[in-house]
């Protein structure tokens, strides 16, 4: 079996700069085609999951499935719970051992967020897991959780201190990206994730990732982020899929063959950004 801690992921690519896609998955066929992809590429994988996904599926039937796709494989992956803003769920799959999750305290005050952040690391610990965290609320929706807005800004001081003090082991700042569709050019705070870095010598985490272009990828790599979250594209990939092959098709009804093609279409677009965040050939 290769599923690993987030650390044994995250530490390389941070010390060596260059960034490991953590992919939304929603289901099978999502799941098993970036850990295909993965291996195709030689690459580390992070497979994250958002709430809604677990309260569709289960956080057991995830781990399990997750678990026996990963035993398929020879390369580093780990299982991440994304943008979760409730506690016992967080701690529901740290039990069930989940490799990391991201609290997500965006809409609590900083002070309440600092310490329910805090308490979910100590409980994480006992298992092995990791925290990742946020204070500032990344604009867009996505999975049903987020605003059209970005959060309220706090200084970078405080930020360091909120890395520092809680025991997470990765931190998302805010820096102009956003979840969804980009309807104008993001501008991008570098100078922040800049001094973060600097300061806390910690990973960083990019949520946004679909639609920034290569250019600002290759930047925020260099700097220091060493997850970048993909969702959106990997949404569209899947529909587009879908929809390209039966309008092909109207008359075929053969599951696995529809099936068969999507999940090659999930592998070509892993490939895509393991090549492109430079962790082909990684592991």
């Amino acid at each position: 079996m290769t599923v690993v801690t987030l650390p044994e992921i995250m530490n390389p690519a941070f010390e060596n700069r260059y960034g490991v896609p953590a992919f939304n998955a929603v289901d099978d066929i999502t799941m098993d085609g970036l850990i295909k992809g993965a291996q195709e590429s030689r690459s580390p994988l992070i497979i994250q999951i958002s709430v809604k996904t677990i309260k569709f599926w289960g956080a057991k039937v995830i781990k399990e499935m997750f678990s026996n796709m990963a035993e398929r494989v020879s390369v580093p992956v780990a299982l991440h719970l994304d943008h979760c803003p409730e506690p016992e769920v967080a701690q529901e799959c740290l039990r069930l051992g989940w490799n990391s999750v991201l609290f997500d305290g965006s809409e609590l005050s900083f002070e309440e967020n600092f310490r329910t952040t805090q308490e979910i690391t100590k409980y994480a610990a006992q298992y092995g897991a990791h925290v990742e965290g946020e204070v500032v609320a990344v604009a867009g929706v996505e999975d049903d959780i987020g605003s059209d807005t970005e959060g309220q800004l706090i200084s970078v001081d405080k930020a360091i201190a909120f890395v520092q003090e809680t025991g997470i082991y990765c931190y998302a700042p805010a820096i102009g990206t956003a979840h969804g569709f980009y309807k104008a050019t993001p501008e991008i705070r570098y100078e922040r994730m800049q001094h973060l870095v600097e300061a806390t010598n910690t990973p960083m985490v990019l949520h946004g990732g679909s639609g920034l272009t290569d250019d600002v990828f290759q930047r925020l790599i260099a700097l220091g982020t060493a997850k970048v979250n993909i969702s959106t594209a990997l949404k569209q990939a899947y529909a587009d899929s879908f929809r390209t092959y039966l309008e092909e098709r109207p008359t075929e009804y053969n599951p696995l063959k529809l099936i068969g093609a999507v999940h090659s279409d999930v592998i070509k677009l892993a490939r895509h950004y393991f090549k492109l965040f430079g962790s082909e050939g990684k592991a």
